[in-house]
């Protein structure tokens, strides 16, 4: 595991963007598990910077978000869809068949979780997957507790990642309790891994991830098993590293 050490979130971003660019021009076809959230959003900023500067050809790449929050049509607001589509897809100019992202108003959310999984393996599996780390060690959406062997799956919100994430909604109540996600055997899966974490509220349950003991309350410490993992981290949330 390779630890990369940055003064901010906004030097930690320049880092990112240079990592996923770097894969994208050695693969142009890559394969790129992506997040939402706070955490990457300068990452993909300075993605989309170069794409519009032409030093960035993302034109043969595939995408594969994480996770989309299950009840949320994609036209809302507050839908990782939307999410991705005003943070990079339209930025980039991404063609829809280039993105892949779970439907949050499929019918059947079984059906439509297995599909997502087959639709990864179909791709050839995932290049380059990057990661946010929640504050409880979550990764995607896959809460404390979740089995490590578990692929792309439905999962019901814990109220503490609800109330994380409240703050993009106009109350509790609206946010979704349940999403639809890759499991940490899909994330595992992936053949290098990319993940940012950026504040001093992340320090703790990062040093637990990367120091810790491999347990399933710590969803993030699978990381510890895979062969190819680089953590980008600001001053603060190194600060027991």
């Amino acid at each position: 595991m390779k630890i990369i050490k940055v003064a901010t979130p906004e030097e930690g971003a320049i880092k990112a963007a240079e990592i996923v660019l770097n894969q994208i021009k050695h693969k142009p076809a890559s394969v790129l598990g992506l997040p939402t959230g706070g955490t990457p959003v300068g990452m993909y900023a300075k993605i989309a910077e170069a794409v519009k500067a032409k030093k960035a050809d993302l034109s043969k790449i595939t995408t594969f978000n994480l996770d989309e929050y299950y009840g949320l049509p994609k036209q809302d607001a507050q839908s990782y869809y939307t999410f991705m589509d005003v943070n990079l897809y339209t930025p980039c100019a991404l063609r829809p068949d280039q993105t892949h992202i779970p439907s949050g108003t499929a019918p059947d959310a079984e059906a439509e979780v297995k599909a997502y999984e087959v639709a990864i393996v179909k791709a050839g599996g995932i290049d380059l997957q990057v990661l946010g780390i929640g504050g409880n060690g979550h990764i995607g959406f896959n809460e404390p507790g979740t089995d490590p062997k578990s692929r792309t799956h439905v999962v019901k919100l814990t109220q503490n990642t609800r109330e994380a994430n409240a703050r993009f909604f106009n109350s509790l109540e609206e946010v979704p309790t349940e999403a639809m996600t890759m499991g940490i055997q899909t994330i595992l899966s992936s053949k290098s891994i990319l993940m940012l974490a950026f504040g001093a509220n992340k320090a703790d349950i990062l040093f637990e991830a990367l120091k810790g003991p491999i347990t399933p309350q710590n969803p993030a410490s699978f990381l510890q098993r895979h062969p190819d993992v680089t953590v980008i981290a600001d001053q603060a949330a190194v600060t027991r590293l």
